[in-house]
């Protein structure tokens, strides 16, 4: 298997130009490179593109190096600008070819760019390590606005540009093979260790969710990314005795109609299935939203409870009839924030 070239999200370069425009505004030299903390504790340096100062604010250019993932927006300009705020706060503001959010359900509260919290985040932590005060940031990514229209972001209600992502700093490049063969090597070794009740997430919020809930083994749980029927099938070639399903219903809620590579590329969206779902339990329609999370955000506590549950009923028992009743299994489904919103089983094992 041929290795592939990891890459930095937009976020990490962000957090990259705006930690060299606040070093410029402070009275440093423009730097040629500039190292940042990623999430991981790791530390990385990026080429500084380009410095532009005026009597009040300093703009800094990283430019994207998505490694070998054909990212669309693998090459272009993050352009960060840094003012001083009268204040000790950090706010964001959308530029040139960055969204703004205007509809909920997202991680981001409608009004506000759309810079997710991972981002904002490393932003805070890069400008952290050149100034305690305030400043006003913005981000720009030039030619933004036309390839959001390539994106989901139009569907999502992120309106004028893209969205500014990363959850880990890093990319890790898409190669159906070589991913699927990554996935299956995670069993493959939680069967050597001694595991026998995994748990499958989609990602990085999945685990995060299952180690905050249950008591884990590092090597238990197993990512799955979207590959959840070839994952599911390679699951039933081990002698686990159970397995736990756990993740955000936007991704799970695609298995129930057959849908076993949830890839939004490939795969329908599931905020349909989820919103006929409600309709049937409460005997009437729900609120519509572009999101799943939406759809549970709007319903009272009691309803959404019973949605979760039922939801997660459905996803088991066809998670069960692809396994031939080989594993005993049961789910999870969570909210963006890891909060359990529902569940189907038995759980006792991973308590």
């Amino acid at each position: 298997m041929a290795d592939l070239r990891n890459g930095f999200t937009t976020g990490a370069c962000a957090a990259a130009a705006a930690k060299a425009a606040a070093m410029v505004l402070c009275g440093a030299s423009p730097p040629r490179h500039v190292e940042i903390s990623l999430p991981d504790g790791s530390r990385e340096a990026f080429p500084v593109l380009d410095v532009r100062i005026s009597e009040e604010a300093c703009e800094a250019t990283v430019r994207k190096d998505a490694g070998d993932d054909p990212d669309i927006t693998d090459g272009v300009s993050v352009v960060v600008r840094v003012r001083f705020a009268a204040d000790e706060s950090i706010r964001f503001e959308a530029g040139e070819g960055v969204g703004v959010v205007t509809k909920p359900g997202l991680s981001v509260a409608p009004g506000e760019p759309a810079i997710n919290p991972g981002p904002r985040k490393m932003i805070r932590a890069a400008l952290s390590e050149v100034t305690n005060r305030g400043v006003h940031v913005r981000i720009s990514i030039p030619g933004g606005n036309e390839m959001a229209l390539r994106t989901f972001n139009p569907r999502l209600g992120v309106e004028g540009g893209l969205s500014i992502l990363g959850t880990t700093g890093r990319v890790r490049p898409f190669s159906a093979a070589a991913l699927l063969d990554s996935l299956k090597c995670s069993l493959s070794v939680a069967a050597a260790c001694g595991v026998t009740s995994p748990v499958l997430v989609p990602g990085h919020i999945g685990e995060r969710s299952a180690r905050r809930n249950f008591r884990l083994t590092p090597e238990q749980v197993i990512p799955v990314s979207n590959k959840w029927g070839a994952m599911l099938d390679e699951t039933a070639r081990y002698p686990f005795l159970r397995l736990l399903v756990l993740g955000h219903p936007g991704k799970l809620a695609k298995l129930t109609v057959g849908e076993w590579d949830t890839h939004s590329g490939i795969s329908q969206s599931a905020v349909p299935i989820v919103e006929k779902l409600a309709a049937r339990l409460f005997k009437k329609p729900v609120l519509t939203s572009v999101t799943v999370e939406g759809v549970f955000q709007a319903l009272p506590d009691d309803r959404r409870l019973a949605l979760a549950n039922e939801l997660s009923e459905d996803i088991r028992k066809c998670i069960a009839q692809r396994l031939g009743g080989r594993v005993e299994s049961a789910v999870a489904i969570i909210n963006m924030k890891g909060d359990i919103l529902g569940t189907s089983g038995d759980l006792r094992p991973w308590r």
